[in-house]
């Protein structure tokens, strides 16, 4: 069983998942609690952060495909999981584009 991480931790090993998947962090909010992901050439992103996104944000940022959220504590081996979830939800999204 793997150690549970904090959840600004589960965030980084999520990011670094996605980049060794071809991701490439396009944008970071200041505070480091939301990363914008996407593939070279591609237009689309896949979000990861700690929080939903809000209407007003959803209004705004239309270019996201789909969102990673990590709220709370995970073990690498759940955080691997998720990121395999939200890898194939960006797949799903993009085809349907």
């Amino acid at each position: 069983m793997s150690a549970v991480l904090p959840p600004l931790a589960a965030l980084d090993l999520a990011a670094r998942l996605l980049s060794a998947e071809g991701f490439v962090v396009a944008a970071r909010n200041e505070r480091g609690d939301s990363f914008y992901l996407q593939r070279p050439g591609c237009p689309w992103h896949l979000r990861l952060s700690n929080h939903s996104r809000t209407a007003k944000q959803r209004k705004r940022r239309t270019d996201i495909l789909t969102s990673l959220v990590i709220d709370g504590p995970h073990s690498a081996d759940q955080v691997a999981a998720l990121v395999r979830g939200a890898q194939r939800d960006f797949a799903a999204a993009l085809a349907r584009r």
